[in-house]
């Protein structure tokens, strides 16, 4: 099943909203100082980017996606200010050493090969620059997914192979800091954010996953008409539903960031600093 990823809008509602919630803690814990040359590599309809350049004073700020339609949602969101490219992750249209910092939100789990991806991100950072990321503890706490999959699966076995939180099981700590120090980066610390979003009502919740953007939705408009109501009647009975109608669900990000050190040898270990 080839999962969709076109609509800027349809994204907003699907998962932009989850990701500018964890962009501001994630920035924050990054701590950079103003007038850094910066990439957002992954950057979809703008979350990160948006907050990068409205409050962190950035002299250059490139940002790429390889969806042209996110490009674009992402032109008509920001103001100017900010490079924005098609291309793909793990070939990126920049120069190498270009910027200071490169930060990727939601990206890691996404490329055939994630070490190859983040290799392009050392590449294009100056030595003794910053690459940092975050990704969704896709097995541990992302209640949206884990509530959508397990009702999926109750109606149709074979929905659990597309399960983000076994397709994904190694977005976790042990893995994301091998995987940086595999690159060849130092000073490696990671922290994890949890957030909470609401739901006005169970329609609110419901319409993203009918537009067709991501796994799950995507999953869901393939599937007969009559096994989506079932699923809709089996979330609508499970959802944590408050006495107005409100929904709230909880969400957990890791995030990881580390030191660009051009003079060693990628598979050198470094020591933790977390």
């Amino acid at each position: 099943m080839k999962v969709t990823w076109e609509s800027g809008d349809a994204y907003e509602l699907y998962m932009g909203r989850w990701s500018r919630l964890v962009a501001k803690p994630f920035l924050e814990w990054l701590n950079p100082q103003p007038e850094l040359r910066w990439l957002d590599v992954g950057c979809g309809t703008g979350p990160l980017s948006d907050i990068i350049l409205n409050h962190y004073k950035p002299a250059e700020l490139y940002a790429v996606d390889q969806s042209e339609s996110f490009i674009k949602s992402a032109q008509m969101r920001l103001r100017q200010g900010i490079q924005l490219r098609v291309g793909n992750a793990m070939a990126l249209p920049v120069d190498d050493n270009a910027v200071d910092i490169t930060v990727s939100g939601l990206l890691l789990n996404i490329p055939p090969a994630p070490d190859e991806a983040l290799q392009e991100m050392v590449r294009v950072t100056r030595d003794g620059g910053t690459v940092a990321a975050y990704v969704w503890d896709y097995a541990g706490s992302m209640e949206m997914l884990h509530h959508f999959w397990e009702a999926a699966v109750e109606i149709n076995l074979m929905a659990d192979v597309m399960h983000e939180g076994k397709r994904f099981a190694d977005c976790n700590k042990p893995a994301l800091r091998q995987l940086f120090n595999e690159a060849g980066l130092t000073e490696i610390a990671l922290t994890s954010f949890e957030i909470v979003q609401e739901f006005a009502n169970f329609d609110q919740f419901w319409a993203p996953f009918q537009a067709g953007q991501g796994t799950a939705p995507t999953y869901l408009v393939s599937q007969p008409e009559a096994d989506q109501a079932a699923l809709r009647e089996l979330l609508r009975e499970r959802l944590p539903t408050a006495s107005d109608g409100s929904i709230k669900l909880r969400a957990r990000a890791w995030a990881i960031k580390g030191q660009v050190d051009k003079s060693a040898t990628p598979e050198e270990e470094h020591e933790p600093t977390d």
